[in-house]
C-alpha cells in the first residue's frame, strides 16, 4: 500500500465492534514490545477495553489505519475542555512492520486538522530513544523539542538498606505523619488534589502550556480509569500534624498481571516544606512499602526533565541508572 492509498479512519469507541477493539490493541502491543522487548506484554484485554477512555472534562478523538482487518497505525488526540483551551496532547502509533511507509504521517495530519478545527494552537507529544526513528520524524513534522527528559531504572534488589533506614529515619517529636493509601480517603480528597498543584513547579522546558487545576473529581476518575484497565496506585502523603496540611506525596503504579515493573509517578513537597527531608523520606518509604503491596517487583521506572537537578540528584542517590532519553515535543499551529 503506497501513501496515497492511505486511508485514515475515525475509532468510535461506543459503536467499535470486540474484534476492532482487540485489532486495535494488537497493535498497541505490537508497537510496545518492539521498543521494550524485556519487558511482560501489555494485557490486551484490557488495552481493548479502555481504548478512548478520558475523564468527563475530556475529549478523546482517536484515529486509525489498516489495511485488511489488521490495524497497522493508530493515534489519539486528546484535550481538556477547562484548562489549557489553546493546547492538545497526540500520540501516534505505527506497527513495526509498517514504518516509513507514510502511516505515521497521515495520522499526524489528520491530528493536525483536528485539533484546528478544536481551536487549539499547539500539539505537544513524546518519543523515546526505544523507537529510534521517532525523534526524526517529530522533528520533521516541524516539532520542538520543548522539554527532554531522562528515563531511569532502578534494580530494586540493589538499593541499599541502610540507605532507606537512614532517609526513613525521622527526627523527636517529628511534626509529620506518614499516611499510605491504595485509594485516597474522602476526607484528604481535596487536601490532595491542593497538594498536585505542587507539580506545576515542575521544570517545563519550553512547553507553552499554563498551570494544572486539580480536583477531587479528577482523583476518583482517574481511580476509576485505572480501576478500568487493572492498574494500581501506591500514595503516601506527609502531613503536617499543627496544620492538617498535606506537605508532600509520592505515587507508584503497577499492573499486577505486569508486577515486575512500576512507575514512579510525582514526587513533589510544597516550597514552604522543602529542606526537611520529606522527598526522600516519601520515596524510601514507598518503595519499603512496595513489596507488601505489589510483590515481585523487580524494577521502578521514572522520567524527569534533563534539568530537573534536585530530583535527579535523589534517584540517583537511591540508585536509579540512565533507561532511555525521552522528549516532550511541541508543534506550533499558528
Amino acid at each position: 500500500m503506497t501513501a496515497t492509498e492511505l486511508q485514515v479512519e475515525t475509532f468510535d469507541k461506543a459503536t467499535a465492534s470486540p474484534q476492532e477493539r482487540l485489532a486495535a490493541a494488537d497493535l498497541i502491543l505490537a508497537c510496545y514490545a518492539a521498543a521494550y522487548p524485556e519487558d511482560p506484554p501489555l494485557v490486551r484485554d484490557q488495552v481493548a477495553a479502555t481504548l478512548g477512555d478520558h475523564l468527563p472534562d475530556e475529549v478523546v478523538l482517536p484515529s486509525l489505519v489498516r489495511v485488511g482487518g489488521q490495524v497497522i497505525g493508530w493515534a489519539k488526540l486528546e484535550f481538556s475542555l477547562t484548562q489549557n483551551l489553546h493546547a492538545a496532547h497526540a500520540n501516534i502509533m505505527v506497527h513495526p512492520d509498517h514504518r516509513r511507509a507514510g502511516v505515521g504521517r497521515a495520522l499526524a495530519a489528520t491530528m493536525e486538522q483536528q485539533a484546528r478545527q478544536q481551536g487549539r494552537r499547539i500539539v505537544t507529544f513524546m518519543t523515546s530513544d526505544r523507537v529510534p526513528a521517532a525523534h526524526a520524524f517529530a522533528d520533521s513534522l516541524g516539532g520542538e523539542a520543548a522539554l527532554p527528559m531522562r528515563q531511569s531504572q532502578l534494580v530494586v534488589a540493589d538499593v541499599s538498606a541502610e540507605l532507606l533506614e537512614r532517609w526513613c529515619t525521622r527526627p523527636e517529636a517529628d511534626p509529620y505523619r506518614l499516611h499510605v493509601w491504595t485509594t485516597l480517603p474522602e476526607e484528604y480528597l481535596a487536601r490532595a488534589a491542593d497538594l498536585m498543584g505542587v507539580m506545576n513547579s515542575a521544570p517545563r522546558g519550553e512547553l507553552d502550556v499554563e498551570d494544572w487545576t486539580f480536583t477531587p473529581e479528577m482523583i476518583r476518575g482517574w481511580e476509576k480509569m485505572m480501576a478500568k484497565e487493572g492498574e494500581l496506585c501506591l500514595t503516601l502523603a506527609a502531613e503536617d500534624t499543627a496544620t492538617g496540611t498535606l506537605a508532600g506525596y509520592t505515587q507508584l503504579f503497577w499492573h499486577p498481571q505486569r508486577a515486575s515493573i512500576a512507575y514512579q509517578g510525582a514526587t513533589a513537597v510544597r516550597p514552604e516544606y522543602r529542606g526537611a527531608g520529606l522527598g526522600k523520606w516519601l520515596k524510601a518509604a514507598a518503595l519499603r512499602q512496595l513489596p507488601a503491596q505489589c510483590p515481585g517487583t523487580r524494577f521502578i521506572r521514572t522520567n524527569n526533565a534533563d534539568v530537573n537537578a534536585a530530583m535527579l540528584a535523589i534517584n540517583v542517590q537511591m540508585g536509579f541508572l540512565p533507561y532511555a532519553a525521552v522528549t516532550e515535543w511541541q508543534l506550533k499551529l499558528d
